[in-house]
C-alpha cells in the first residue's frame, strides 16, 4: 500500500505502510512541494505517483526509515541522475540530504513520539 501525504503520519498509516516490509518504509519525498509517498515496493513507484500528480523530477528523491532504529536513510535508485549533479544510489548533496531526512523527521514524527 502506497500513501500520499503533505502532513504527517497517523500511527495507523504507519501500520499500513509497513505492511511490505515490516520495520522498514520505502519513501519518496518531493522536496519542492514537501509531499511524501510511502510505502511502495520500489521507489520508482511511489516516484510514479508523484509524477502523476504534478511533482518535478528534480525534486523527488528516495530513501526509507528504519522503525526498530529509527534510522534514516536517504539509498534509492532513483537518486541515480548524474544530470542533476546525483552519481549514486545515496543523496550525495548535503543540502539536499538535510532537507530530506528534515522532512522525513516531519512526516514520521509518530516514530520518534513512540
Amino acid at each position: 500500500m502506497i500513501i500520499t501525504k503533505t502532513s504527517p503520519f497517523t500511527r495507523e498509516e504507519i501500520q499500513k505502510v509497513r505492511e511490505r516490509y515490516d520495520i522498514y518504509i520505502k519513501t519518496v519525498i518531493d522536496l519542492e512541494q514537501k509531499v511524501c509517498a510511502a510505502g511502495p515496493e520500489m521507489h520508482f513507484d511511489a516516484e510514479q505517483i508523484l509524477l502523476e500528480r504534478g511533482s518535478n523530477q528534480w525534486a523527488l528523491w528516495g530513501g526509507g526509515i528504519d522503525l526498530d532504529t529509527q534510522a534514516l536513510d536517504c539509498i534509492s535508485f532513483i537518486n541515480i541522475r548524474p544530470l542533476d549533479g546525483n552519481r549514486t544510489k545515496e543523496i550525495e548533496s548535503e543540502k539536499v540530504r538535510e532537507k530530506f531526512y528534515t522532512l522525513m523527521k516531519y512526516f514520521f514524527r509518530e516514530v520518534y513520539e513512540y
